[in-house]
């Protein structure tokens, strides 16, 4: 690698670090005729999977040069940073000499808009097109769809990425205007509306023909930036929900907006959005797609901030005690789901169980349930544990006095989700 492509890399690698909406479950692209990598039953983006391997990606933007000014943004015009841009070939040939040396996986490619949203979206395409077609690489690949550019072109790039992903970046219409006057809320939307019909047409024909060409086989993301602009979690997590059932997204990502300007319209240098917000937002969002909650069972106008020292879906137990102590052996599955310390494919297992014979603590414990929240909410004998009528707020001072390392602010929400 000359020293010029090596420090492309350093300014373009560290430009996409801000960019969190990567991940790659859901594809199931095969490496046939002796090609290059496999995105089956892998994840990309340095991520942890669901089954929790480590993964890792080639994540860099094609340029940092951008034509807009966001004010949120790092690479925006007004942003006094060196600029760099690979070529086509040069992001066709790192990726495909990092896979060779077992650095990577796969590719994460984002970019600033050169000129026009056409102009750079037609870039994205040629790389992805010339690494499936003349590089025989059957790796994962994730792609930027730029907000603006020809349903045509974003058309094209779903025939080449496993999954694409077009950044809302703010929560509203109104905060966008306020912070990215250059862009609209409809054109980030388009592109989400043309791979949504492509993924669902894609999904019809493969049903009849199997061997047709795959069509963004992991689907579609978006990132919000958390923290930039006033809206509440309650306002985001309705944004999201909202995009879970009428785009079909498989993810919603949420960035931390972090301090990078004296900008009057941004926070404060030095007050950088909490962790532990994130982290709750993810729990939230985890709770809305696989425990089958709505947000107005988590959270509501009225209070519209998730609580920092406790997890969404203990909030809601304690706020419904009237809805416990759960009878294990007699519930049905989404009551067991909601119990908190039970996850999801514990509570699949605890209801199989069942009907092998009547199930006691030990056998809960054995399951790997978190005993020290699910005892509150159980009806069953536990051990020493002597069942009282406890208020909301005993039964959360106990639980956070015995958890307290399991809720600290840097716990990644991935593996606390119960």
């Amino acid at each position: 690698m000359n020293e010029r492509v090596l420090e492309k890399l350093s300014i373009l690698a560290d430009a996409a670090k801000y960019d969190v909406s990567c991940s790659s479950s859901g594809s199931n692209r095969k490496n046939e005729n002796g090609g290059l990598g496999n995105a089956e039953g892998m994840g990309i983006c340095h991520a942890y999977t669901e089954d929790g391997r480590c993964v890792s990606l080639l994540k860099i933007l094609l340029t940092n040069h951008c034509v807009y000014d966001c004010a949120y943004c790092v690479s925006r015009k007004s942003n006094d940073i060196k600029r760099a841009a690979f070529t086509v070939q040069e992001v066709v040939d790192l990726t495909i000499n990092f896979y060779r040396r077992n650095y990577i996986e796969g590719l994460f490619l984002s970019s600033g808009i050169f000129s026009d949203p056409d102009f750079t979206m037609e870039r994205l395409v040629r790389i992805a097109k010339k690494l499936r077609t003349e590089e025989n690489f059957n790796g994962y690949i994730h792609l930027k769809a730029i907000p603006g550019a020809s349903d045509d072109l974003i058309r094209e790039a779903g025939s080449y990425a496993d999954r694409l992903s077009v950044n809302l970046e703010v929560p509203t219409e109104q905060s966008l205007q306020l912070l990215a006057p250059d862009k609209s809320r409809k054109e980030m939307v388009q592109p989400m509306k043309v791979l949504q019909n492509g993924i669902k047409a894609n999904r019809d024909e493969r049903k009849v023909l199997q061997a047709a060409p795959l069509f963004a086989p992991a689907g579609q993301s978006t990132q919000i930036v958390i923290g930039a602009t006033p809206e509440s979690d309650w306002q985001i997590l309705k944004l999201s929900d909202g995009l879970y059932k009428k785009m079909e997204l498989k993810r919603v990502f949420y960035s931390g907006y972090v301090p990078i300007s004296n900008d009057n319209r941004l926070p404060a240098l030095g007050t950088p959005v909490p962790m532990v917000r994130e982290n709750r937002l993810y729990q939230a969002d985890w709770l809305l797609r696989f425990y089958d909650f709505d947000v107005d069972e988590l959270i509501s106008p009225e209070d519209p901030f998730l609580d920092m020292q406790i997890d969404p879906k203990l909030n809601w137990a304690l706020r419904h005690l009237d809805q416990f102590p759960v009878d294990i052996n007699k519930a049905d599955l989404n009551v067991i789901k909601r119990i908190p310390g039970i996850g999801v494919k514990t509570a699949e297992k605890i209801w199989k169980a069942r009907r092998f014979g009547k199930l006691n603590w030990e056998h809960l414990k054995k399951f790997n349930i978190a005993a020290n929240r699910a005892k509150y909410f159980i009806n069953m004998r536990v051990d020493d544990f002597q069942r009282k009528d406890y208020t909301p707020q005993q039964i959360r001072n106990f639980i956070l006095q015995t958890s307290h390392s399991k809720y600290a602010p840097n716990h990644s929400p991935q593996l606390q989700l119960f």
